[in-house]
C-alpha cells in the first residue's frame, strides 16, 4: 500500500459550491476511484487550502489514474470541481494538485 497526499488551493467564493458537490459525490465517480485501487480517501480544508489525503493498494498507479482520467464520470465531475480550485504558485506548468512530502509517518 502507497500513502499519497497533494495539496491545492480553493477559491473563497467556490467553498459553498466545492462543499456541496462533495456532500454528495457522484457513485460512478466513487466508483471509478476503487477501480483504480484508491481507498480510505480525504479531502481536508483550512485556510483556503486543500489536502488530500489517499491509499494506493494496486501495481501501477501510472495506468490506474490515467483510467480514472478517461473515466466519462470522472471528467464531468473534473469539470464542475476544477473551477473551485487553484494550483499553488509554487506548482509546475500544467500540474493542479500538487504532491505533498512525507516528513513523518507512524503506523
Amino acid at each position: 500500500m502507497q500513502r499519497f497526499a497533494t495539496v491545492i488551493r480553493l477559491k473563497p467564493e467556490k467553498e459553498e459550491e466545492y462543499r456541496r458537490l462533495h456532500a454528495a459525490a457522484w457513485p460512478g465517480v466513487l466508483a471509478a476511484l476503487k477501480r483504480a485501487h484508491i481507498g480510505n480517501y480525504s479531502i481536508f480544508l483550512r485556510d483556503g487550502l486543500l489536502f488530500s489525503y489517499l491509499e494506493y493498494s494496486g501495481d501501477d498507479y501510472a495506468e490506474d489514474t490515467a483510467a480514472i482520467a478517461e473515466d466519462p464520470d470522472t471528467r464531468a465531475w473534473w469539470a464542475l470541481t476544477d473551477p473551485c480550485q487553484q494550483p499553488l504558485d509554487s506548482a509546475a506548468e500544467g500540474e493542479w494538485w500538487v504532491p505533498a512530502e512525507e516528513v513523518f509517518h507512524l503506523d
